[in-house]
């Protein structure tokens, strides 16, 4: 029997592609409801850009330290669902169908991903030969969030047109603000996954056309049902999915499907947590900083061999918690202990007095601190400059002690080297094998009082050496370690402290070819020829310029203020809303010739440039030094959005404006990789120069006319 054309084929075909909205749509829609929907799209897809970044790497490992591939992909995506909408016969799948699609695939890709390279370390990095599918995993995972965003953004772009450009774009960044706002606030409740793809669910439902829910729907709790029995048994920290491992000694705890800590009584411990006692200890160290403080292990030692006071540092609340509740010794119940939650580089800036020992405890957080710049929470930690902040604060016959899983001999001799550089002499360096090379480096006045016999250089010909207190490792090499002229120093401007070297390791320019030929292949397949014409290489440079300060700026933000969540989350709240602020001047003073703002601007960029921060962290008053690192750090951002607001007032064709400034911030944060090789200070200079690019290529520019509305 044969079907009519508006039979259960063509349906079935409606329901499982999306054709977009049609042109007459907007017609009869007011222009409130129009705002409502920029509104709802642009939170839906602000929400969803944060999940896939928080998300997949929990379950995906490797994609921890990669979060701003994720942030990328979804910029493409964004940028091609817009132009998207020009091409009206264009079939894509529905975003409910394709969200479950993305669900199922990640699912399948929990196994152990292993990469053959140490030109840049992670967990597991060169410990293992890589199956042949690990090069498949982060094509295919960027290729699905790409589709994800390009369909969930494609109605944005009639939405773009349909009112006037600053008004659409007020929408857009009030809808963002809502998103990174609802995020933080299940962030700051450690709600699971679950609740953000429930929100995220209602949000698709609300942008869905009517008759597409009954469609929608069982896609929709199909990807719920899936996302709850993920989540099941794990605790949401606002930087990792964390697992508990009872076992007969002590508790285990997993994070993002890494072993990363160890709740058991403090003599089970590794014997390098000993060390600095079993050498130095018999006079006491009355007052410990630990630095990385976790579930209290080093905390409980400090305790046991003597301390008078202890402040501990960790910058996850979820892992003091489980510290809290799970350490047979109950570090943190003894009144001896003071508690910080914050990062540790900001801990060391604010705090006052002196230490007899600091310790930077195993600080290895396994991820990135955002999505826009390949730091981890970390790497501001572990600088020169951090350790002279940590010398600082040693007392007369202090100590300065690290000690880690190093995994390789070089990044050992780097961290020595460091150390050597800050205190003027070499440390006392002891090596240890069985799970990898694990290292303690000491530093520091109270070194005098270390056995003269045992100060000679560096030597892995030692003999049988006693392990010491706590659970064995044999020792594989002891001695004094000074700087090794093969390894760079990690500074604030280069924290790149798993790095022997600047340059950009062939591991990230492979995956960054894949992401340029992904776009290339998209942007062809999907992006009608005729708005390809069109394209807009002004806000294109504009969209690369931007990335990068914001990259900066929030590189900046991070050491002042500390690699927290929260100061991330706060940053990007200001800076949407000094988008918001530039959106009022642009439409209260008409400047028609756009050269005096350039010039303010690139005159900042090079203020900033030339005056590097470590100059004004060096300002006593506190409010005076915050102050003005924060106006110099923000005010290239209000320049820029004044820049971009005003270019995208007086745009005829919004949606392709729009879009090219997205497509342009994915070269931006390809660019960002440069940070790498040459630091985050010359971020500044490519910023200057793409910003002169986007000055030059744009084509309308009048005499001088101000006007200001009343």
């Amino acid at each position: 029997m044969a079907l009519k054309k508006d039979g259960f084929i063509t349906r079935f075909k409606n329901i499982i592609l999306d054709e977009g909205e049609k042109p007459d749509i907007y017609r009869r829609t007011t222009s409130n409801q129009i705002k409502l929907k920029i509104f709802l799209t642009s939170f839906s897809i602000l929400f969803f850009e944060l999940i896939c970044i928080r998300w997949i790497p929990a379950y995906v490992r490797f994609l921890s330290y990669f979060m701003n591939f994720v942030m990328l992909a979804a910029f493409l995506g964004i940028g091609l669902g817009i132009m998207a909408s020009r091409r009206e016969k264009l079939r894509l799948p529905a975003f409910s169908i394709w969200l479950f699609f993305l669900i199922i695939v990640i699912l399948a890709a929990r196994f152990e991903l292993l990469l053959p390279s140490t030109q840049v370390l992670y967990y597991a990095a060169g410990e293992s030969i890589a199956p042949p599918e690990n090069s498949i995993v982060l094509p295919v995972i960027l290729f699905l969030v790409v589709i994800a965003f390009t369909i969930l953004a494609r109605p944005l772009g009639k939405l773009l047109t349909a009112i006037p450009p600053l008004q659409a774009y007020t929408w857009d960044i009030v809808g963002s603000l809502a998103g990174i706002a609802a995020f933080f606030f299940m962030s700051y409740l450690s709600l699971s996954p679950f609740y953000w793809f429930m929100i995220l669910c209602i949000l698709v439902i609300c942008i869905t056309p009517k008759r597409r829910w009954l469609s929608a729907a069982p896609f929709l709790i199909g990807s719920l049902v899936i996302v709850f029995g993920l989540a099941r048994g794990s605790l949401w920290s606002p930087y990792y999915r964390i697992q508990i491992q009872d076992v007969d000694d002590g508790h285990y705890v997993y994070v993002n499907n890494v072993g990363h800590q160890f709740a058991t009584h403090f003599l089970n411990k590794e014997t390098f947590y000993f060390r600095v006692y079993d050498l130095l200890g018999q006079k006491p160290f009355k007052k410990v900083l630990v630095l990385g403080a976790g579930v209290g292990p080093d905390v409980a030692i400090a305790l046991n061999y003597g301390a008078e006071t202890v402040d501990a540092v960790e910058i996850d609340p979820i892992i003091h918690q489980l510290g809290i509740e799970l350490n047979p010794d109950q570090p943190y119940a003894d009144p001896r202990v003071n508690m910080y939650i914050d990062d540790g580089r900001s801990f060391l800036r604010n705090v006052s007095g002196r230490y007899d020992l600091i310790i930077f405890a195993l600080p290895d957080s396994l991820t990135l601190t955002s999505s826009y710049s390949s730091l981890r929470l970390e790497s501001f930690l572990l600088t020169t400059d951090a350790f002279e902040s940590a010398a600082g604060l040693l007392s007369e016959d202090g100590m300065l002690v690290l000690y880690n899983y190093y995994r390789e001999e070089w990044l050992v001799r780097k961290l020595a080297g460091m150390v050597n550089h800050v205190m003027g002499s070499p440390p006392f360096v002891t090596t240890y094998g069985a799970y990898g090379r694990a290292a303690v480096i000491m530093g520091g006045p109270r070194l005098a009082e270390l056995d003269a016999s045992l100060l000679a250089p560096y030597s892995e010909d030692i003999g049988d050496i006693p392990a010491g207190t706590g659970w064995p490792l044999p020792v594989i090499g002891q001695g004094t370690m000074g700087e090794d002229p093969t390894q760079a120093l990690a500074s604030d401007n280069w924290p790149f402290i798993y790095m022997p070297t600047p340059a950009i390791p062939s591991l990230y320019l492979g995956a960054l070819s894949v992401l340029l030929i992904l776009a290339l292949s998209l942007t062809a397949i999907v992006v009608p020829k005729e708005t390809l014409r069109r394209f807009n290489w002004h806000f294109f440079f504009l969209g690369v310029a931007f990335m990068l300060l914001e990259t900066r700026s929030l590189v900046t933000f991070g050491l002042l203020f500390g690699n927290t969540w929260m100061v991330n989350s706060l940053v990007f709240f200001a800076i949407l809303s000094s988008v918001l602020l530039a959106i009022l001047y642009n439409a209260r003073i008409r400047l028609t010739r756009v050269w005096p703002l350039y010039t303010l601007l690139i005159a900042l960029l090079l203020v900033n440039y030339f005056l590097p921060l470590k100059e004004l962290l060096g300002i006593s008053n506190p409010l005076l030094r915050y102050g003005l690192a924060s106006l110099l750090a923000f005010a290239p951002i209000f320049i820029a959005n004044v820049v971009f607001s005003h270019s995208f007032r007086d745009s005829k064709l919004a949606d392709i404006a729009f879009a090219s400034n997205l497509l342009g911030s994915v070269l931006g944060g390809i660019l960002e990789y440069a940070a790498l090789a040459f630091g985050y200070q010359a971020l500044l200079l490519f910023v200057i120069v793409f910003y002169a690019v986007a000055y030059f290529t744009n084509r309308k520019e009048q005499p001088l006319v101000v006007e200001i509305k009343p």
